[in-house]
């Protein structure tokens, strides 16, 4: 086979796989918009396949079922959130906590994505829901990523305290985004975000013996 039709064939294979990703990653989006919108449980293939002009056996053509759906619509988000790193992987060290106050940033200009990562998180919590398994690995993983920079960053950091402030971190990040969704004209993300991450680092770096502003509860 001569180079020219050799280049043709390989356009030709090309095309319908370039095709499917454009259509898959259609899916994909229609799927987080409709879990953010409505939940898991009640978001339904059909509403799906109505966003994207399918019909539900299309949608399974592509996923084979809704927890496959849902599986591909996480993994897509996290993959989102990484594109633009090195490696596509979150840093270490000060980098991490640069790209989380990035990250708030970058959230405040898409609420779609950030919806969808709150609905399913908090639905998460409940028996035998299929993305509980994802969203205990994630935290566990976070926590833990973390720690190891904040340790990396201030070796003199007990590993303990760190990820302790870890878990305080995430939560208040989760917890800054509920109240944005609710009320984004109360709440700034980006700025609340900053303010909660740099008090909690300010604390792990005083040490034990900070002040405490808050008196402590009685009894």
């Amino acid at each position: 086979m001569g180079a020219e039709p050799a280049r043709a064939a390989d356009r030709t294979r090309r095309g319908p796989r370039q095709a499917t990703a454009a259509r898959r990653e259609e899916i994909l989006r229609a799927a987080a918009a409709t879990f953010g919108q409505k939940g898991y449980k009640t978001g339904s293939l059909a509403d799906v396949a109505e966003q994207v002009g399918m019909t539900h056996a299309g949608v399974l053509h592509h996923f084979k079922s809704k927890e496959q759906l849902l599986t591909a619509v996480l993994d897509f988000r996290d993959a989102e959130q990484v594109a633009a790193l090195e490696g596509k992987h979150i840093p270490g060290g000060v980098e991490l906590f640069r790209h989380l106050l990035l990250t708030a940033r970058m959230n405040a200009e898409r609420p779609g994505m950030v919806q969808t990562y709150a609905v399913i998180t908090g639905e998460a919590v409940t028996d035998g829901h299929p993305a509980r398994p994802w969203a205990t690995a994630r935290f566990a993983a976070l926590r833990d990523e973390v720690a190891d920079a904040l340790v990396a960053w201030h070796p003199e950091v007990d590993r303990d305290l760190a990820y302790q402030a870890a878990g305080a971190i995430l939560g208040v990040m989760d917890g800054i985004q509920i109240q944005w969704l609710l009320d984004p004209d109360a709440v700034d993300l980006a700025q609340s975000t900053t303010f909660a991450i740099e008090a909690i680092v300010a604390a792990v770096l005083a040490g034990p013996d900070r002040p405490q502003p808050v008196p402590p509860p009685a009894g």
